[in-house]
């Protein structure tokens, strides 16, 4: 074990350069108080118990009972360290949260995946925009802010650690798993809105996970399916992918999860995925870029890792590689077996294992699970509604707004002309013409839905060359904002043959990529990136074309040579 030890500080010094030194994370300061309290759990626990503290099992409030009490025996039965929230309610999960801490020898730390919000995972809670929304926004105060708003529901509901923020660096269009949860293209970007977001949760007393080391931005394959391979070098990972996680690092991050994805530069061990590689997890991420913090598997269910480690050997090599914290595994107590196994038969020293447990421990113990109390289900609908999380949402959104060109169109169009406000994509009217008509006195809506006929979009198209102006929103009305718009191939030919039409300011709220698909867009009067369908966006988007703010945003992306990462036609100060 000293032998791969010494082979694997000798990679990383050679693949890495110089050593980095990083900030200590918060919860593991050292304190007395924190460190009696961990000893004093510690030394109740066998080496069995100490396992089981590194598991987190999947928990729902959207399934029958029946799943709710299956997972409340595991928890009490196997004495799981944590648990993570699926879909669901927030007064149900108040209600079960307190449930299954009472059937918990050791406080469970709760968890989810909170990329915008608790309203990722749950209803009647409120989502902030998408990260690549995010990315478009000038100002890093207002996403720390954001943070620290996310923070509060999450505590709120008795929740103490937030699967975010994504840091990869999504540099390619096709990425099917990452795309719009990315900050963009641009590491710089990345890193600064990445931390700005996690020390905002952070400050607020929630433990973030950035996520997916080293880098899942460029791959055109989900890990939820098959196991994504990056073929890059030892340099461009480092400088490119990795970078991100460092600063994120030296700024004091509390956790890593690492991504299933083979990586031959880093491991040239066939099929092995990241989160079974001890030379990335322990040689690059804890020898090489001194990270202290929490080390978290991605779930240990997908098929990115169990396709060619089936039957639980995933979670003992995760275990091994270096991970700390193995979440959502295929079958825990076989699990916790395999690796109590592989301590008896020395594959890796037990003192690993104690240094495992007493991190989770002291993370628990900065989370307030030294001093449990249980969540109130009085009164959490309100709290997690309240009005000035609405005017923060608002607020990003407003500030997001990407205005590509036709900064003069939007200041010469005039309210009393003879308008069209058109939505393509959408059944019904808008929020963005609801918004828009208001302001616009001679003006007429047009409601074109992506199975429009032939015949109808000529005729569309003939009556919408007789108005002076013509306001046009493109929606894409699907969950989750794809890189290529779900539009028949005419609509899109309608669509840029409306864009060539003098004074037409066409606003997208969909994914900036899908600007790439749409060939003509680009000759319209005016044009915003609006990043995604929510009507907070909609009504940002109104407030830039009837010049109530300023467009503030810049592309996050390279959509294409016309529109290159940075894009954007700025008004108003900028703050950093």
């Amino acid at each position: 074990m000293r032998i791969l030890r010494s082979a694997l500080l000798i990679l990383s010094a050679s693949a890495f350069g110089s050593t980095v030194f990083a900030q200590t994370p918060g919860f593991l300061s050292g304190n007395q108080k924190q460190q009696h309290w961990v000893d004093s759990v510690f030394h109740k626990l066998t080496r069995k118990q100490k396992v089981q503290q590194l598991f987190f099992v999947r928990a729902h409030t959207n399934l029958p009972q029946r799943y709710q009490d299956s997972v409340g025996r595991v928890i009490h039965d196997e004495h799981l360290g944590g648990v993570v929230f699926f879909q669901g309610g927030p007064g149900r999960q108040a209600e079960l949260t307190n449930k299954y801490q009472a059937l918990s020898k050791v406080p469970l730390l709760i968890s989810i995946d909170g990329e915008w919000g608790l309203g990722m995972r749950l209803d009647s809670t409120i989502s902030y925009p998408y990260q690549m929304t995010l990315g478009a926004i000038q100002n890093r105060a207002i996403i720390k802010k954001m943070g620290e708003y996310v923070a509060y529901d999450l505590k709120r509901l008795g929740i103490h650690m937030n699967f975010a923020p994504v840091m990869d660096v999504n540099n390619n269009p096709n990425n099917p798993v990452i795309n719009y949860r990315s900050f963009g293209d641009d590491k710089h970007n990345v890193a600064q809105k990445g931390i700005a977001y996690m020390q905002g949760m952070q400050d607020g007393g929630i433990l973030t996970t950035a996520k997916h080391f080293p880098g899942h931005g460029d791959t055109d394959v989900d890990s939820h399916y098959d196991l994504p391979q990056l073929k890059f070098d030892k340099a461009r990972l480092d400088s490119l992918e990795m970078y991100p996680f460092r600063e994120a690092i030296k700024a004091g991050l509390s956790g890593v999860m690492i991504a299933h994805m083979n990586i031959p530069a880093l491991d040239n061990t066939k099929n092995v995925p990241s989160t079974l590689s001890r030379p990335i997890i322990t040689g690059v991420l804890k020898d090489s870029l001194k990270f202290k913090g929490l080390i978290v598997s991605d779930a240990m269910e997908m098929k990115g890792v169990v396709k060619f480690f089936p039957n639980g050997l995933a979670d003992v090599k995760a275990f091994i590689a270096g991970n700390d914290i193995l979440e959502l595994s295929e079958n825990s107590a076989r699990a916790v077996t395999m690796i109590k196994k592989a301590i008896r038969h020395h594959e890796v020293d037990e003192k690993e294992l104690d240094e495992k447990v007493k991190k989770v421990l002291a993370a628990k113990y900065w989370a307030g699970l030294n001093h449990y109390k249980p969540s109130l289900a009085v009164g959490v609908f309100d709290d997690l509604n309240r009005p000035e999380a609405y005017a923060l949402q608002q607020e990003l959104a407003d500030k997001a707004i990407t205005l590509l060109k036709g900064d003069t169109t939007l200041q010469k169009l005039d309210p009393l002309k003879h308008t069209a406000i058109v939505s393509i994509g959408v059944p019904e009217k808008t929020v963005f013409q609801q918004e828009l008509c208001s302001n616009f006195k001679d003006a007429k809506m047009f409601i074109i839905p992506k199975d429009v006929s032939a015949p109808n979009m000529s005729a569309y198209l003939k009556e919408l060359k007789g108005f002076d102006q013509v306001i046009v929103g493109l929606h894409d009305n699907r969950n989750r904002p794809a890189s290529k718009i779900d539009y028949p191939s005419n609509l899109k030919l309608m669509i840029a043959d409306l864009a060539a039409l003098p004074n037409v300011v066409m606003s997208l709220f969909a994914n900036p990529y899908t600007i790439a698909g749409m060939p003509g867009i680009e000759k319209s009067s005016a044009l915003l990136a609006c990043y995604q369908k929510e009507a907070f966006m909609q009504r940002a988007a109104a407030k830039v074309i009837t010049s109530k703010i300023k467009a503030a945003g810049k592309l996050p992306v390279s959509v294409n040579t016309y529109f290159p990462t940075g894009s954007g036609i700025v008004f108003g100060d900028v703050m950093p």
